[in-house]
């Protein structure tokens, strides 16, 4: 019989106060205290070998009781992403959710995934958390590269306590200065595996010196194997939709085509329904592209194809025109327009009627039209002249005139100036794209209860603003509208808004010149066709607003972080400043605040949760850096 089996167990008053600790699970440290008591006191030396053997068998529950609790979180972890890969409708949000929860588990500072891109050859980050650094968010890995292309080369995971200490992997300059300036030690990578073949890496590193278990590195690879089927399921469910798409789109083309003589009935009834509602020749436009499935455009006659024009209007019928078909329209002797179908090159007679059928209707809505609209138009003109021109004008008279135009003009305005931007073959095809411009323009104002007139060349129009408006939504809602009504680029600039304009019509002009400098500003910057106010222009618009908003472009700038400092008592503000000042460097930043790299990553976490994930693109930290130093200049004492 051994000497252990003869050994008393220990007794249960020595057992008793570590069955306590293990009940509320106290900190290693506090089972030491027993035996220090004991020998504090004196007890006999029985007693205290008993209490050390039973913080031994005490120590080894704890420990085992730990790994438990430890292996519990790890399957439940690895439960709830199967849960969401079973059940993928975002495959960047279960990646997302990978990743997190890896970090979470092991432990560390940080932890992101990258993939595979077969057509370059390397290996690109496609997902991080807890990353501060845009240089290291934005690393390519060539094959073989550092720790992760060597991962995605081998097919192997690799794990170093000390990256820039281990000559194991080819250091390149771009890798270990991403690397640095996120200020990593510590990496661990696993490769994602779809069968044989390597399609990425999931990796999981800290800021400090670390050694990571063998458990840890099998617990990152099952999170590694999840997410390969998470890619694998979404490359799979797009292959799905996109072979669905194609069968649904089959099943309409059939439909369509078993019920083309109804349509044709039906176009019949809505054209009849739209003459007498009063509808316009868009309306009828509209209307038969439904039917056709195609577009239906309205073109002017100096704007659709000569040749093809003057052939319907001979023949009588619609005649295509490459893959469109063009029916004139045309009233006595006068040639109206066109009814133009966009793309599609081959039509059945009953559908060629009923595009000649749409272009008659439209030739009358023109004719009975025409008068009325000129009339109103240059009434909508002459009071915006006024507005613009005459600035001691009776407010009483302007309310009256604008009020017989359904316009009121103590409702809250946009001033807007529009100009085309296309080549003009000579004067007078530029002087008809003109006209076509104030047309449009004056339709749209009419439509809007509005005003517009022609002016330095372009329109000027004066539009309300709807609730939840915004003179720059209204900008580019303008310029669409209008440059699909003439066929061609149309630029928008548009003033703050304005109000009370009766009382205060010189507001007007001073709008008109905001509204113009927007405009040329958008030239200046390339960018015809578009949209904009001063307010789209971030600090340039501060030069070209009326009045300079300083304090609103610092409060749309960086308002959230200034609030935030001044409810908490943070230095994010301070942080900020030491960040650019250091050329966007975690590992310069801490050495100018004097704090450690970790309190950095953790305080620029908090940034890009206030600003937005987009804060260190080029334009938004250009734009934040300006914030702050106007904010500064406002408020020196508070940075």
């Amino acid at each position: 019989m051994s000497r252990d089996h003869l050994k008393p167990a220990p007794s249960s008053s020595a057992e008793a106060p570590y069955l306590e600790l293990l009940a509320r699970d106290a900190s290693v440290e506090a089972y030491e205290q027993p035996v220090l008591l004991a020998r504090a006191e004196g007890e006999p030396a029985g007693r205290i070998a008993a209490l050390e053997e039973a913080r031994l068998l005490a120590l080894r529950v704890r420990a085992e009781l730990e790994g438990r609790r430890r292996r519990e979180a790890e399957l439940s972890a690895l439960f709830e992403t199967a849960h969401d890969l079973a059940g993928l409708r975002d495959v960047d949000a279960v990646l997302q959710a990978i990743v997190q929860r890896a970090r979470s588990l092991l432990g560390t500072d940080v932890a992101y995934l990258s993939l595979n891109d077969p057509a370059r050859g390397d290996t690109y980050m496609r997902v991080t958390e807890g990353s501060v650094a845009a240089r290291f968010q934005q690393l390519r890995l060539g094959m073989g590269e550092g720790l992760g292309g060597l991962v995605a080369q081998t097919a192997r995971p690799y794990v170093t306590d000390d990256y820039f200490q281990d000559e194991r992997f080819q250091h390149t300059h771009v890798i270990d200065a991403g690397v640095q300036d996120e200020g990593l030690v510590a990496i661990l990578g696993v490769p994602l595996m779809l069968g044989p073949h390597v399609i990425g890496v999931l990796f999981a590193a800290d800021r400090r010196a670390r050694v990571f278990e063998r458990e840890q590195i099998a617990l990152l690879g099952s999170f590694a194997a999840l997410a390969a089927a998470a890619i694998d399921t979404a490359n799979l469910l797009t292959e799905t939709r996109s072979a669905l798409a194609g069968l649904e789109r089959a099943n309409e083309i059939i439909r369509d085509r078993s019920g083309v003589i109804e349509r044709a009935s039906e176009v019949h009834d809505r054209l009849a329904e739209l003459v007498l509602r009063g509808g316009g020749v868009h309306d009828v436009a509209a209307a038969v592209s439904r039917v056709l499935d195609g577009t239906v455009e309205f073109a002017e006659a100096t704007a659709a194809p000569g040749e093809a024009l003057e052939a319907s209007r001979a023949e009588g019928h619609a005649v295509r025109h490459g893959k469109d078909w063009i029916a004139a329209v045309a009233a006595g002797g006068e040639l109206l327009g066109a009814l133009v179908l966009r793309g599609h090159p081959g039509l059945d007679p009953v559908d060629q009627r009923t595009l000649e059928r749409a272009a008659m209707v439209t030739s009358l809505l023109l004719l009975a039209r025409r008068s009325a609209a000129e009339a109103e138009h240059r009434v909508r003109g002459e009071l915006l002249d006024d507005l613009l021109d005459a600035r001691d004008r009776d407010p009483r008279l302007l309310r009256e005139r604008a009020s017989r135009l359904h316009a009121d003009l103590d409702a809250t305005h946009a001033v807007l100036a529009a100009r085309l931007d296309g080549p003009a073959a000579d004067a007078d095809e530029e002087a008809a794209a003109r006209r076509r411009l104030w047309s449009a323009a004056s339709h749209l104002a009419a439509t809007r209860h509005g005003l517009a007139a022609a002016r330095d060349g372009g329109t000027v129009l004066l539009l309300p603003l709807r609730a939840g408006d915004t003179a720059a939504e209204v900008a580019r809602r303008t310029a669409r509208h209008l440059g699909t009504a003439v066929h061609q680029p149309v630029t928008v600039g548009a003033s703050a808004p304005v109000t009370d304009l009766a009382r205060h019509p010189e507001t007007v002009a001073a709008a008109y010149a905001e509204g113009r400098r927007c405009l040329d500003a958008l030239h200046l910057l390339g960018r015809v066709g578009e949209g904009a106010a001063a307010e789209d222009f971030g600090f340039l618009g501060l030069l070209l607003a009326g009045e300079r908003d300083i304090a609103g472009f610092v409060e749309r700038t960086i308002g959230p972080v200034v609030s935030y400092d001044e409810r908490r008592g943070t230095e994010l503000l301070r942080t900020l400043d030491a960040y650019f000042e250091g050329g966007m460097s975690p590992a310069r930043t801490k050495d100018a605040l004097h704090v450690h790299v970790n309190t950095v990553a953790q305080r620029l976490e908090r940034v890009g949760r206030l600003l937005g994930t987009d804060w260190q693109t080029p334009a938004r930290a250009l734009e934040i850096q300006l914030a702050l130093r106007l904010h500064r200049l406002a408020a020196p004492r508070r940075l």
